[in-house]
């Protein structure tokens, strides 16, 4: 009897584990279901095209054509100029937002009156889109209109407007500054947090040992705050490399293309040339560089023994 009854139970439990298991199942398929028709089959159905002739304008003629895409794209000084562009804007981009977002979360760790009004003036940037951000910046940079342009000349720092961008010697440099303004609230955010899991028993240890600020800073705080620092420069250099919102808030890629990166004349070629073929080969160009960059940064910098990877 007391046979029978274990075995009833047994079968029981194998039947309500089973019954968990696809109530489970049942209950992330939506979920899946979207990740693959969003994320996976037009990543699979771009690397397709990236071998096809497709032309928006002459769907009748889609064949595959082998590498002459990618043969195409690499014999396009636009392309070699937004590689260029690409690495310029990602390690600007990163060094200055990094060393100012630091730089705002070591002064938004200390008490001091109205922090907190300080501190949503920080991280108020964040909230917008970039290529609102674009837009605002535009009309700051405007050599007619444009507020940087007036302030210069009331203090006598130029004598003549400044075509910013219109202007290719400038351009590029103009979309850089728009673009540390925007991700400096990044750092600041993630790194403050960071910041504030520090044990202040480490920090009297070291007044004890006669360390001062800068001591603290390097032998303290940045080895504490590593894994963090590591994360939020690889997560935020592949979001520069990727986000040509700001590039097109501002000058679409002008003049002539001078500011145009990766991904912004990736979209160019879709949005005026109809050309997916192209554009699909610069997206996998793309993704390869970034494959190569998250690898090396991750052995460099052996990011894995930090316990973040």
């Amino acid at each position: 009897m007391n046979g029978r009854l274990s075995f009833l139970s047994g079968r029981r439990l194998i039947s309500s584990r089973n019954s968990s298991r696809w109530f489970i199942a049942l209950s992330l398929l939506p979920a899946l279901l979207l990740v693959l028709l969003f994320t996976y089959y037009p990543f699979s159905r771009g690397i397709v095209m990236a071998f096809q002739n497709y032309q928006l304008f002459d769907l009748t003629n889609v064949r595959f054509i082998g590498f002459d895409n990618f043969k195409g794209i690499f014999s396009d000084p636009k392309f070699v100029g937004a590689l260029s562009n690409s690495a310029s804007w990602v390690f600007l981009s990163l060094i200055s937002q990094f060393t100012i977002g630091l730089t705002i979360a070591l002064m938004l760790n200390k008490r001091f009156r109205g922090r907190g009004l300080f501190q949503g003036f920080v991280f108020y940037p964040w909230a917008l889109s970039g290529f609102l951000i674009g837009l605002i910046w535009k009309w700051l940079f405007n050599s007619q209109i444009g507020v940087i342009n007036d302030l210069l000349l009331r203090a006598g720092l130029i004598d003549e407007r400044i075509g910013f961008l219109s202007d290719p010697q400038w351009a590029m440099f103009s979309v850089i500054v728009a673009n540390v303004w925007y991700g400096i609230a990044f750092f600041a955010i993630m790194l403050l947090a960071a910041l504030q899991s520090v044990p202040s028993e480490l920090y009297e240890a070291g007044s004890m040992d006669g360390a001062g600020g800068v001591r603290k800073l390097f032998n303290i705080t940045l080895p504490y705050i590593m894994p963090t620092v590591l994360t939020t420069t690889l997560l935020r250099a592949i979001w520069i490399f990727n986000d040509p919102s700001i590039i097109y808030g501002l000058t679409n890629g002008g003049p002539a293309g001078t500011t145009h990166i990766l991904s912004s004349l990736m979209l160019d070629r879709i949005m005026y040339g109809g050309d997916y073929g192209a554009a699909s080969a610069i997206g996998i160009v793309m993704i390869v560089l970034l494959l190569l960059y998250t690898i090396f940064y991750l052995t460099v910098t052996k990011a894995g023994k930090l316990g973040d990877f």
